[in-house]
């Protein structure tokens, strides 16, 4: 087994370290739903897709 040594020169890659995240709630949200499939809704609330259309919505309209 191979450790990355303590202080050493690991670079981390926020956006895959975000995408990973995202997918670890996706799995959680579809072991836990009692539907075969999540629906688009579901999919939208677990990645919390319709609070920034709604930010942006919020920003462009008069």
């Amino acid at each position: 087994m191979h450790v990355a040594p303590v202080g050493g020169t690991a670079v981390q890659d926020h956006v895959a370290l975000a995408e990973i995240e995202l997918c670890g709630d996706l799995i959680i949200a579809a072991s836990a739903a009692h539907e075969d499939r999540l629906s688009l809704e579901s999919i939208d609330e677990v990645l919390k897709v319709a609070e920034e259309r709604g930010a942006r919505g919020s920003c462009t309209e008069d």
